[in-house]
């Protein structure tokens, strides 16, 4: 089976935040769809592992910002690589709070939702909240990413917590190289947009003080890819 067939399927990309008492915490996810009209209704899976499933499993609330095309990849990667058992995740970055308190990010998001929790669904490593809108805001017109922009144009890779990680002896390997602290392939091909780095640079020709767009570890901490 090859389940690079998974990542065909068309996707988001957002940021789902909770708070429990006066803490927030957020992370990234692509599993977010509407599945209902009236009353509005979405569903979002998110892995059991996480905090923010944690949060919202407890309080029953939970916020989205929808990203824009154009949002760096070092903010997805601080909100999907990172544990907020062990950062602030909303520490140095901008943020408004819906009228129940929920945390949204104010850059590079389109919209926001809020969102009350009316059912869950056991789905293995994840679970799915069902959840009635209660409040929606756009903040501003764009693009919004997808999850296969994300991949395919920024070169975003998959924490192992996601619902589309696939295990490293399941891909197929290049010539490429992989950072050891979150994963991200720099691809020689595709380079480093954010980063300026154009299309053909060769891992060895990059400068001394580049580093991974996704997780900031210094160009020692690749490896290159078997």
């Amino acid at each position: 089976m090859n389940l690079k067939a998974m990542h065909r399927i068309s996707y988001g990309l957002y940021i789902v935040a909770s708070k429990r008492g006066e803490s927030l915490n957020g992370q990234a996810a692509n599993a977010l769809i509407q599945v209902s009209s009236d009353p509005v209704t979405i569903v979002a899976g998110l892995n059991k592992q996480n905090l923010t499933h944690e949060y919202i499993a407890q309080e029953g609330r939970l916020s989205v910002s929808i990203l824009e095309q154009d949002t760096p990849i070092s903010l997805i990667g601080h909100f999907g690589f990172r544990s907020g058992r062990d950062t602030d995740k909303f520490s140095g970055v901008n943020f408004g709070l819906t009228g129940s308190g929920l945390p949204y990010l104010t850059d590079h998001t389109l919209a926001y939702l809020e969102a009350v929790v009316i059912g869950t669904m056991d789905a293995g490593t994840h679970t799915l909240f069902w959840c009635k809108v209660t409040d929606a805001q756009v903040l501003k017109e764009g693009v919004p990413m997808t999850y296969a922009y994300y991949q395919q144009v920024k070169k975003g890779s998959t924490p192992h917590t996601a619902p589309t990680f696939i295990p490293k002896d399941q891909q197929k390997h290049t010539d490429r190289y992989v950072c050891k602290v979150c994963g991200y392939i720099y691809d020689p091909e595709k380079g480093d947009p954010d980063g300026n780095i154009p299309p053909g640079t060769p891992f060895q020709d990059l400068p001394a003080h580049w580093v991974c767009p996704v997780c900031g570890a210094s160009k020692g901490d690749f490896e290159k890819e078997e």
